[in-house]
C-alpha cells in the first residue's frame, strides 16, 4: 500500500515537471546563473553573524553615568487662607528651599545616562563618546556576565567626540580586547555590524552596509564619518561598527533622525581617525595636533578658473599666520594647497585632518600651485595651541561706513580711493594693511553677494599687488583680453584679516 502512494506521488511529480518544466528553466537561470567569476559575497549577503556576534558581545560594554545638577527654581509658596494653621508650615517649609534671590529652588538631582563602550586593552582601557561621559560624577562600565567596574576618565577630545576610560579588572575575570581594522579599505556597500546599548536595553546586534564615507555633518573641525544604515539609536553612542572579520572599523556617534529613532542613517567615527587620538589620550591625557598656522577657503569653481588652475581642488591659502610653519616655509596667500605629506587634499576640509593628524615637528612635503605651476615646499610641522587656533579661527568682521566724496574709481560694482591716512583712520585701517580702499559697494553686485564691506581694503587682484584704484582697473583689462571670465580680488578687513573673493569680469 505504501509502495503504492509512493509511485503515485512520483507520478504527479513528473507530469508537473513536465507541466512546469520551462517555466523552472527559465526562473532556474535568471536566479541561480551568474557571470563566470562573480565574487561570493556578490551572489549573497552573510548567512549569518551568530558566531560573529557571539565573540565580540563579551568586549562591549553599557557605559552609565550619573552626575549632579542644581536645582530648579520651584513654584512660589502657596498661599492658605487667612488664620490657616497650614500657613505657617508652608512658610517654614518654602523658606528652606529659597535661593539668594529669595525664589523657591528644588534640592539638587542626580541625573543618569547611558551609552555604550568597548575594551580595546585586556588592562582595562575602555573607548567610548566624550558626550556619554561628559560631566559625570560616576562612570559605571557594565559588562555581558552582569559585573560592573567602576571607570576613570584618562581623557577626552571634544573635537573628535572620543574619551578613553581606565577601569580595573578582576583578575579571574580577564577582560577581553577588541582590534582596530582599517577603514581606509571600508567600500560603500560593505557590510558591517554594530553592537551597543540602545535605550538601555543592552548588548543588541544589528547589521547593515556602509552607505557613504567621508561624511561632514557639521559637528567639528575634522568631520570625516562613515555612514551605515545598521540600526543605531539613543544609546549605542560609543558602541563599535565592525567589519566582518570582527575588527572595530568605527565608533558609533551620531544619528539624524526627526524622531529620535533609527531612519537608517547613522555614522561613526572611522577607526583610522580614532586610533590616533586614543593614542594621544592615553599617553599625554590631551591631543597634540600639528599646526600648518594658514587660513584656508574652499577652491569653487570660479576661483579655480581665475586662478587658471583646471579642476577645482585643493585647500586655498587666504592667510598666513606670523612666524608660523607656513611662513617659514614660505607658503603665500594665494597658494592652492593639493598634497600635504603625499596625501592629495580633494576638499578644503582635508588639509586640516591631515594636518591635525601629522607628528609634530615633522618635515613634510606641502605641494602648492602658484600662478599656475606647482612647487614642492618642506614644512616642518608645528603643534596646534589654543591661542593659534583661536587666531586661525577669528570671523572677519565687516564694519560698513558712509562712502567719502568724491568718488574716485568704480570697477565690478566697487567704489575705490588710495588708501591715505585720512581714509585709513576714517576706516580705521590696521597699519599693516596696505592696498586699495573701498568706498562704496553696489548693492545687488556681485561684490555685495559675495559680503565686500566698505571700509575693506583691496591687496592683490588675480595674484598680482595693487597700490591705486588705476591699478586694479589695469589688470582687470589684461584679464579681459587673455579670456579670462572672472578675476580673484585678495582682500583684508580693517584688522589685516585676508579673504579671496572671485568676482566675475562682466559686472
Amino acid at each position: 500500500m505504501a509502495a503504492a502512494a509512493t509511485r503515485s506521488i512520483e507520478a504527479k511529480a513528473r507530469a508537473s515537471t513536465r507541466r512546469f518544466g520551462l517555466a523552472a528553466a527559465i526562473l532556474g537561470a535568471l536566479f541561480v546563473a551568474v557571470p563566470a567569476g562573480t565574487p561570493a559575497f556578490a551572489q549573497q549577503g552573510p548567512a549569518s553573524v551568530a558566531d560573529l556576534a557571539a565573540g565580540l558581545l563579551d568586549s562591549v560594554v553599557n557605559i552609565s553615568t550619573s552626575q549632579t545638577v542644581a536645582g530648579t527654581r520651584g513654584v512660589p509658596a502657596p498661599s492658605a487662607p487667612e488664620g490657616s494653621p497650614f500657613q505657617e508650615f508652608f512658610d517654614e517649609f518654602f523658606n528652606k528651599q529659597k535661593g539668594p534671590d529669595g525664589q523657591a529652588e528644588a534640592p539638587p538631582r542626580k541625573v543618569q545616562s547611558l551609552g555604550s563602550g568597548f575594551v580595546i586593552d585586556s588592562s582595562g582601557i575602555i573607548i567610548t563618546n566624550n558626550h556619554v561621559i561628559e560631566d559625570a560624577d560616576e562612570i559605571v562600565a557594565n559588562f555581558s556576565d552582569g559585573s560592573k567596574l567602576t571607570a576613570t576618565l584618562l581623557g577626552k577630545d571634544e573635537k573628535t567626540d572620543l574619551a578613553v576610560l581606565q577601569v580595573k579588572p578582576n583578575p579571574a575575570k580577564p577582560l577581553k580586547a577588541l582590534r582596530f581594522g582599517d577603514s581606509d579599505k571600508m567600500r560603500v556597500g560593505d557590510w558591517v555590524m554594530a553592537i551597543g546599548n540602545p535605550f538601555g536595553l543592552g548588548g543588541t546586534v544589528t547589521l547593515g552596509i556602509v552607505s557613504a564615507r567621508n561624511r561632514d555633518i557639521n559637528s567639528g573641525p575634522y568631520d570625516n564619518f562613515i555612514q551605515t544604515d545598521a540600526a543605531i539609536n539613543r544609546g549605542n553612542s560609543g558602541g563599535p561598527l565592525f567589519n566582518m572579520y570582527g575588527e572595530v572599523i568605527g565608533i558609533n556617534t551620531a544619528i539624524i533622525s526627526p524622531s529620535g529613532g533609527s531612519i537608517g542613517i547613522g555614522f561613526a567615527i572611522p577607526s583610522d581617525a580614532a586610533m590616533h587620538v586614543v593614542d594621544q589620550l592615553r599617553q599625554y591625557g590631551e591631543t597634540r595636533r600639528g599646526w600648518l598656522g594658514v587660513r584656508i577657503q574652499q577652491v569653487t569653481d570660479e576661483i579655480a578658473e581665475s586662478l587658471n588652475m583646471g579642476p577645482a581642488r585643493g585647500a586655498l591659502v587666504a592667510g598666513i599666520t606670523d612666524k608660523g610653519p607656513a611662513a617659514e616655509a614660505k607658503i603665500e596667500p594665494g597658494d592652492v594647497v593639493i598634497s600635504f605629506d603625499g596625501k592629495p587634499i580633494t576638499e578644503m576640509r582635508d588639509l586640516p585632518r591631515l594636518v591635525a593628524d601629522a607628528p609634530i615637528d615633522k618635515v613634510v612635503d606641502v605641494v602648492v600651485i602658484r600662478k599656475g605651476a606647482e612647487l614642492t615646499l618642506k614644512v616642518k610641522v608645528g603643534r596646534l595651541t589654543e591661542a593659534a587656533e583661536a587666531s586661525a579661527d577669528t570671523k572677519l568682521d565687516d564694519q560698513p561706513a558712509e562712502p567719502p566724496k568724491p568718488i574716485v574709481t568704480e570697477a565690478l560694482g566697487l567704489t575705490l580711493a588710495e588708501l591715505t591716512p585720512d581714509l585709513r583712520t576714517k576706516y580705521n585701517v590696521a597699519k599693516d594693511v596696505n592696498g586699495v580702499v573701498i568706498t562704496a559697494v553696489a548693492p545687488g553686485s556681485g561684490a555685495a553677494e559675495k559680503g565686500v564691506a566698505v571700509g575693506e581694503v583691496v591687496v592683490e587682484v588675480s595674484q598680482e599687488s595693487v597700490a591705486k584704484p588705476e591699478d586694479i582697473t589695469a589688470r582687470i583689462d589684461t584679464l579681459k583680453k587673455d579670456g579670462r571670465k572672472s578675476a580673484l580680488f585678495l582682500i583684508a578687513n580693517t584688522a589685516g584679516e585676508l579673504r579671496f573673493v572671485p568676482l566675475k569680469l562682466d559686472e
